[in-house]
């Protein structure tokens, strides 16, 4: 396509938008292939995430998935915001600091006025691994700014902060996250700490400050905000809870961005934003979804150990999915782990050949004991887990490829969000735009570019927690109710 996600969106940024002198801190919306916003996600899932809110607000957007050249960015010109999606969350500080100066200084020659560093938006991260400290310590010189919003919530996604405070949806209650019951036991960044200025401050020494409801609800968070930086607090806490908060957090940001702004937080960055931006006219209403034509078949591939993930691993078997268990244990050994993939490769085929879709999955919730085995095996190998969990990813990325290569699929998903920064690696994957949505933070995505994807011409990176029950059904049937016709499996 080479021209973004434009043909499927239905809106646009308005390019004469009234209203957008002092409402916009003096600035009118940037002319056409101007960029508007640039970003780097720290994992596969959520960078997608932030294209899905953005493209299908309007706001043409491709996502990169290494840093692009200058003809990389020219094939997407009309494109006014440009992400690059990224592993940073499943790294160590050593890592970032080899890997990420170079792609801020990529995101700065992009030129956007807003630059979004995306974390997950239950904010994964501990000093020795997916340090979000560590990344502002990298950005800051890079990509400036008088001041540092950090907006985590995202309402629309069930994710709340109030006083500081982080709050997430789980089993249809709200859970503060140091009592989420997956946050709370993440087998590698487990949250022990909701107020999320006292966690980062593990990760970085740097006075924060805090913009709270009560100013944002009573007309005072600009005074707030002052007063942050009249105390030499440059990273800001925003919180939000509704459409309304979170629409003031956005208006906050862009008055407030000066020449350039750096921002970090999940994609409610861009919710905000989007909601101010509609609000002073900018982008033009909220429209109807766009959706993309069913298929007969789909591949999954997962290792995300989440309970949300086993829900829909459940149904899909409910809903005539075959599904196999791919031993990850097996990774610790590269020999072992080769012939487990071509085991599973040779029962997914099978499947897909009888016109089944398919599920490969390496646990189904965070109680399975294949955890436990693959826990076990990596603690007795002699690489550093980080390797052993990118082998993990990779080799299921290799899977997708070939079950696309020799069933002739089109569309597949990976489940997992720092399983799919190593998985679309491996299938080669230049550029994604997004092409329809599913679920709130995981939409079905155009790949451009794909080496070795196998004739694969669409796929989700899908979250450990994103989507509801059926959410494999809706992927194949493309973000379309669901009807019999498209429910039954045919044999």
């Amino acid at each position: 396509m080479g021209r973004g996600d434009g043909r499927h969106s239905r809106r646009r940024a308005r390019e004469d938008a009234p209203g957008a002198g002092p409402g916009a801190g003096g600035r009118v919306l940037t002319p056409r292939g101007d960029r508007l916003i640039g970003f780097y996600g720290d994992d596969y899932t959520g960078s997608s995430a932030v294209m899905e809110v953005l493209g299908f607000a309007g706001v043409p957007t491709v996502l990169f998935l290494e840093p692009p050249d200058e003809a990389a960015l020219a094939r997407f010109a009309d494109c006014r915001a440009v992400g690059i999606a990224g592993i940073a969350r499943s790294q160590t500080p050593a890592w970032m600091d080899a890997n990420l100066p170079g792609i801020f200084d990529t995101l700065a020659r992009i030129g956007a006025p807003v630059t979004h560093y995306k974390v997950c938006s239950t904010f994964d991260s501990a000093p020795q691994i997916g340090s979000i400290g560590r990344a502002i310590e990298l950005g800051v010189p890079r990509l400036g700014g008088a001041w540092h919003p950090l907006l985590v919530a995202a309402p629309a996604l069930g994710r709340y902060q109030a006083f500081g405070n982080l709050f997430a949806v789980a089993g249809g209650a709200v859970h503060r996250l140091d009592r989420h019951p997956t946050m709370s036991r993440h087998p590698v960044t487990p949250m022990d700490e909701a107020d999320l200025r006292r966690h980062l401050a593990r990760q970085i020494a740097a006075p924060m400050g805090l913009v709270d409801l009560v100013a944002l609800q009573g007309g005072r968070a600009d005074a707030a905000l002052a007063a942050c930086l009249d105390a030499g607090e440059r990273i800001v806490s925003l919180d939000a809870i509704d459409e309304a908060t979170i629409a003031e957090a956005g208006r906050l940001i862009w008055d407030h961005r000066g020449e350039r702004l750096f921002a970090i937080g999940s994609q409610g960055v861009e919710y905000a934003l989007v909601a101010h931006w509609r609000r002073i006219g900018l982008l033009e209403p909220e429209a109807e979804p766009a959706s993309a034509p069913p298929v007969k078949r789909i591949a999954v591939v997962s290792a995300s150990c989440a309970p949300v993930t086993a829900a829909q691993i459940a149904q899909a078997r409910r809903d005539g999915f075959t599904t196999f268990a791919v031993d990850a244990a097996a990774a610790a050994d590269p020999a072992l782990w080769a012939r487990e993939l071509d085991r599973a490769e040779r029962d997914g085929l099978a499947a897909l050949r009888e016109g089944r879709s398919v599920v490969l999955h390496t646990a189904e919730g965070p109680d399975d004991p294949a955890i436990i085995r693959t826990r076990a095996a990596i603690a007795a190998a002699g690489e550093p887990a980080e390797t052993i969990h990118a082998r993990i990813g990779a080799g299921l990325g290799r899977l997708l490829g070939r079950l696309a290569a020799q069933s002739g699929l089109t569309r597949g998903v990976i489940a997992g969000g720092d399983t799919s920064g190593h998985a679309a690696q491996a299938l080669g994957i230049g550029a994604l735009t997004a092409l329809a949505p599913l679920a709130p933070g995981a939409p079905l995505c155009r790949l451009h570019g794909s080496a070795r994807a196998g004739g694969l011409a669409e796929i989700v990176l899908k979250g450990g927690q994103m989507g509801g029950p059926d959410f494999f059904q809706t992927v194949l049937r493309g973000g379309h109710a669901a009807t019999g016709e498209i429910r039954r499996q045919d044999a």
